[in-house]
């Protein structure tokens, strides 16, 4: 996990991730976004689910579906909060809480992924 270190939901706990660029598919995405935000590189990324969401970016309300990966590293050595992350918390999944996020529509895949 990382705490968000911009708004919406600065200071709130998140996945690591953003917008997927275009001509990248969402496992590319989320190999670039965790190297971005954590220095790790994936090693294995699986699809879990999607969540419809609004994010506010820029004062605007931008309707997204929000993909879900489960990502697997070698290690947790070298990592560091960069780009819109300002802390890394490496957490075991029967700690997770939902409670503890920003994002609704995080809330809600932490939820349904603690729940598995």
């Amino acid at each position: 996990m990382v705490r968000r270190g911009k708004e919406p939901g600065k200071g709130t706990l998140d996945t690591p991730g953003g917008f997927v660029d275009m001509f990248e598919s969402g496992e590319e995405a989320a190999h670039r976004e965790v190297k971005e935000e954590t220095g790790l590189d994936i090693k294995d990324c699986r699809y879990l689910f999607s969540i419809p969401n609004i994010y506010l970016y820029c004062g605007f309300e931008v309707h997204t579906l929000d993909m879900f990966f489960e990502c697997k590293i070698d290690s947790f050595e070298g990592a560091k909060a960069a780009d819109d992350a300002a802390e890394i918390i490496i957490l075991p999944i029967d700690k997770l809480n939902a409670d503890d996020f920003g994002l609704q529509s995080v809330k809600k895949a932490v939820t349904k992924y603690s729940n598995k």
